[in-house]
């Protein structure tokens, strides 16, 4: 398993541990390919949180974002 970069590492720091379990899988995958960085946007409802990877930002980087 490849590691997390120290970026998404400071990112984790202070969130809740459900917010950490929703996207540790995206930012797993990110750093397995090291291509893409990791949007995270806000959906208003039931849904929360969400992640994926977005061919936009440099790998290393989180970009938060409303959807």
């Amino acid at each position: 398993m490849h590691q997390l970069p120290a970026s998404y590492l400071e990112f984790l720091e202070g969130k809740t541990e459900r917010f950490v379990e929703t996207i540790r899988p995206v930012l797993l995958q990110s750093a397995a390919d090291q291509k893409h960085g990791v949007r995270v946007t806000y959906n208003p409802g039931p849904t929360g949180h969400q992640a994926h990877l977005d061919e936009t930002i440099p790998y290393g980087t989180i970009v938060e974002d409303i959807d």
